[in-house]
Order: C-alpha cells, then structure tokens, then sequence
C-alpha cells in the first residue's frame, strides 16, 4: 500500500504487506492497526501466564504464554517497520510457537520424555538459522501448514475424551475464533484492491491478529484443563469478571 507520510525505517524490505496504507498516522509505525492489534493478544497471554504461575502449573504452560506475547512483540515489529528482519521475528516464533504445542498435545504419551523436547529444540534452533540464511517465502508457509495439520488430530482426541461442557465449549471458541480470524486475514489479501476502494478499511488483517489472539488463549485454556484432568488436579472452567475463561486447579495435598 501507498506511503502518505515520510518513514522513519526507510523503504520497505519485507516481502509482503497487508491492505493497509503505510504511515498514515505516524512516521514511525508503517502499518498503525496491524501493529496495536497485536496488544490484546499481549495482554491475554500476560492473563494466561499470571494464572499459570499462581496456581503452579508445569512450566511448559508458562513458555507457552510467554511464546504468545513474544510472537505479539515480533508481529509488531514487523507491521510497525516492514523491514525483512523484523519480519523474521515475527515468522520464527510463529513455528516455535507450533513446536510447544506439539509438545504439549504429544509430550503425555511420549515414551523416550527426554527426546522429546531436544529434538524439537534443535529443530526450532535449526529452522530460525536456516529461514535467516534462505528466506524461505512460500516454503515458510507450506511449512507452517504441515506443522498446525499435525497438531489437529492430538487436538481432536483430547476434545472428543473430555467430558466436561465448558472445556468443550473453549474447544468450540478456539475453532470459532480460528474460522473467523481466518476469513477476514483471507478477504484482506485477497480483496484489497476492491477493499481499497472503500470509504472505510474493515482492516481485515487486524481483526486476523484479534482473534488469533483469542485463539491462542482459548487453546491454551483448554490444554491447560486437559492436562489438569490427566494430572489428577481436579479442574474446573471459571470466568474472570463473568466473561474471560480460565481454569481453576485443585491438587491433592500430596502434590
């Protein structure tokens, strides 16, 4: 999209951009609703990460959080400059986000434990390496999808052995919020020169970032009750203010 405003970052060097005129509001953020978009998700993450701690939850529920807010930090970044390295900081962590679910959905009934997660460091180490070296474009992509199909089938299983309604239904809402972020990321794509046109920009890779951010919190919510149960730690899904979602953990004494 066209500059109207001068840049502080200099010509852009990324290899894509989203339907949204750069510098339109500041010299300093290319993209304005791409970047503040990715706040809730900060924010949401920052939530997650708080309950995960104070109830002492494994330590791979607070990576993951803080994996969240990293990826937010790096997608802002990105959509604030448009240069090619901080578009790496925001696709990166997207795979090493994707690798900590994968252990996390697969971790439970891993025999070889230590493995598990040394590989899929070396892995993570080893794709961060190469995608600065070869700047993978429609690779990356291809790549991602591969590693998100491999998580849907560990995902369906624990959705169909749980029995308890409210975990269902933040099952129900990560999908809901995946759909619908999906579908404007698609349209702004898709149809930005029709989208351009228009007196007023939906801003549909913005609206992809604030429900991905729900997402991704729903997602771990769930997991977070899923291995609760597997824990023996008795959960239960109560909400914050009547409205967000969390999980509240009762351990055995002994533990």
């Amino acid at each position: 999209m066209a500059e109207t405003i001068s840049s502080f970052w200099g010509p852009v060097t990324s290899t894509k951009e989203c339907c949204e005129n750069n510098y339109a509001y500041s010299s300093y953020i290319a993209e304005f609703y791409n970047t503040i978009s990715n706040i809730p998700t900060i924010l949401l993450a920052l939530i997650g990460l708080i309950n995960a701690l104070r109830q002492r939850f494994e330590k791979r529920f607070s990576v993951l959080h803080v994996s969240n807010m990293t990826l937010a930090i790096g997608s802002m970044l990105y959509h604030a400059t448009l240069q090619h390295v901080q578009q790496q900081s925001d696709e990166t962590p997207m795979v090493w986000e994707v690798l900590l679910y994968m252990y996390i959905l697969y971790s439970p009934d891993w025999h070889y434990r230590s493995t598990m997660p040394i590989f899929l460091f070396v892995y993570g180490a080893a794709f961060a390496i190469a995608h600065s070296v070869f700047h993978f474009g429609i690779g990356f992509k291809v790549h991602y999808i591969i590693l998100i199909l491999l998580c849907i089938p560990r995902m369906y299983k624990y959705y169909i052995y749980t029995q308890d309604v409210s975990a269902k239904r933040l099952a129900k809402l990560f999908i809901g919020t995946f759909l619908l972020g999906s579908m404007f990321g698609f349209c702004d794509r898709a149809f930005c020169k029709q989208i351009s046109s228009w007196p007023i920009n939906p801003q549909g890779h913005a609206l992809w970032h604030l429900f991905m951010g729900f997402n991704s919190y729903f997602a771990n919510t769930f997991l977070m009750f899923c291995r609760a149960q597997q824990r023996g730690w008795s959960p239960k899904v109560l909400h914050f203010m009547g409205v967000l979602p969390y999980v509240k953990i009762e351990k055995p004494k002994s533990q």
